[in-house]
Parts: C-alpha cells; sequence; structure tokens
C-alpha cells in the first residue's frame, strides 16, 4: 500500500515538512515540522505550523506522530505547538518521537549550551530504535538510522518512499545514504535550488521535494557509483572545513533539545519577544 503525501515548503529556512496518510483509514503522520522565529525581532510564529493544521482539517486526518529525523540545526521545531493544536481537536494525542541517540546529542549540545539535563531529559514521548516498525492506518512504516549528519538522525520507510531528512539531497546539492532499490523516493530535508538547475520543459526549477536512489546512484555531486571511500572523505573534509555556522544554531539546539519546548529563563543569544501562549515552557 502506497500512502498520500503531502509535501509543504518552508522557504526562509528552506525546509521540507510532509504529512504522510493511509488514504484508507484517514491516519497520518508529520515530518519535520518548522516553527517560525525571526532572529532579529524575537518574535515566534506558527504560519508555517498553521498550513500542516489546514491540510489535517480540510483532509480530516487523525496525527499519530509528530515524528523528527534529528535534532535539527537550523530551525525551531513545532512538534509541541502541534501536539497542542491536535490534542484540542482529535480523541488521542500524537506521540512527539526522534531517534534514540538523541541522548547523544542531548550530552554533547546540552554542555556546549549550558542547557541542564533535567530539562532534557523525557523530552520525547518516545524514542524509535533502528529497525523499529509502526502502523500509519493500515500502512507499516519502518524506522531506519542514518547517523552521519547527527548520531541521532533516522529516517522513516512508508511504502516505497523514504523520508531521509538531512542526510540526503538532491543529486546537484550532494550526499549521504544510497543503499535502497533504484525505485524507491527519497523525501529530502531540504533543498536550495540551484540557478542552473535542470528541469524538464514546462517545469519551473523551484524546490523539489523528493528523488529517487537510481538518480543518485548517477548523478549525486558528492557520491555516486564510482565515488572512492578516500575521495569522499577528502571533498567532505574539505568542504565542511569552510562552512560556517548554522544561522540558528544556538537557538535550534535550545527548542529542540528540550523535545519543541521553550527555556523559560532568558538565554543567552537567544531573544525571544513574541510566542504563542500554547507552546510550552520548561525550567
Amino acid at each position: 500500500m502506497e500512502p498520500t503525501i503531502h509535501t509543504v515548503f518552508e522557504p526562509v529556512t528552506c525546509t521540507w515538512q510532509y504529512i504522510v496518510a493511509d488514504p484508507a483509514t484517514r491516519e497520518a503522520i508529520i515530518i519535520d515540522p518548522v516553527l517560525d522565529y525571526n532572529k532579529e525581532t524575537g518574535a515566534i510564529g506558527t504560519s508555517s505550523a498553521d498550513k500542516l493544521m489546514q491540510l489535517v482539517d480540510n483532509n480530516e486526518y487523525t496525527i499519530t506522530r509528530i515524528l523528527e529525523t534529528h535534532a535539527h540545526a537550523d530551525h525551531l521545531t513545532a512538534s509541541r505547538w502541534l501536539q497542542h493544536e491536535l490534542s484540542r481537536q482529535q480523541k488521542q494525542q500524537p506521540l512527539v518521537c526522534i531517534g534514540r541517540d538523541i541522548t547523544q546529542v542531548q550530552k554533547t549540545m546540552g554542555t556546549i549550551y549550558g542547557i541542564p539535563e533535567s530539562q532534557m531529559h523525557g523530552a520525547f514521548d518516545h524514542m524509535l530504535s533502528d529497525g523499529e516498525r509502526f502502523h500509519v492506518g493500515n500502512i507499516e512504516a519502518e524506522v531506519v538510522h542514518l547517523p552521519g549528519h547527527t548520531p541521532d538522525h533516522v529516517g522513516y520507510i512508508v511504502g516505497s518512499n523514504i523520508f531521509t531528512g538531512d542526510s540526503m539531497f538532491h543529486p546537484d546539492l550532494g550526499t549521504a545514504r544510497c543503499d535502497f532499490p533504484g525505485n524507491f523516493k527519497l523525501y529530502t530535508g531540504h533543498d536550495y535550488p540551484p540557478k542552473d538547475r535542470k528541469v524538464p520543459d514546462g517545469e519551473t526549477p523551484g524546490p523539489v521535494p523528493y528523488t529517487t536512489v537510481e538518480l543518485q546512484s548517477r548523478k549525486n555531486k558528492h557520491v555516486k557509483v564510482g565515488t572512492q571511500m578516500d575521495q569522499f572523505v577528502k571533498m567532505r573534509t574539505e568542504r565542511d572545513a569552510s562552512l560556517s555556522e548554522p544561522k540558528l544554531l544556538r537557538q535550534s539546539m535550545h527548542v529542540n533539545l528540550r523535545g519543541g519546548r521553550l527555556p523559560a529563563d532568558a538565554v543567552e543569544g537567544f531573544k525571544i519577544d513574541q510566542r504563542p501562549s500554547n507552546i510550552p515552557t520548561v525550567a
């Protein structure tokens, strides 16, 4: 069985958000939702998450899980706001889930940013194991551990689709895992469309939600069939050394390591001037 997939692009952080549903039962999951944040003004908003809620309402979905592929460094997660809103309108509260190696990221990044362990312990409703299976209605889904971008990174296989988060981008952007069947669609966590991206006639070179294993194996600019390990390691090492810190790294870590909750007290470098009242805080 194949799911219905809704793709929602958030243009500020170039993030793909997904709703994946069983068309028969109307049960669905949300993957990698974004909470709007303006670093300069400190304003937090929910316009991106509102679009997800509108899709849920329009299609009469019941959301059972809100899934993170990893602890994002470039945006704040809207998981807890969505959980609060969805719990008000459906019979069950969706679980906020992430890979179980999030504890390693919390320990490392929590130390760097001074987040108390007590504010990260139990931050997620469920931590997922490699190979763990669950259902979206009548459709079975599987968790696959995809470490590399971050230690906690996981992907989600639903039908012939794999939601890869930041472990795999489009061929003209680059990297990571490529050992699934060629026909499988890889739904990426981001897209930063190059101006010279080649597209079929009649299509626009805007953001694209998925690629395929077959295309990646032939054209991925970082690693494709024939790429040698020493070549890849050298390229990534040199390229990563030139990259600057993600713009919202500090802010993202303070929210995402707390499982989508805001810090109750002031945090250096994290300005919060406006916030929706139904996003929980933790102290």
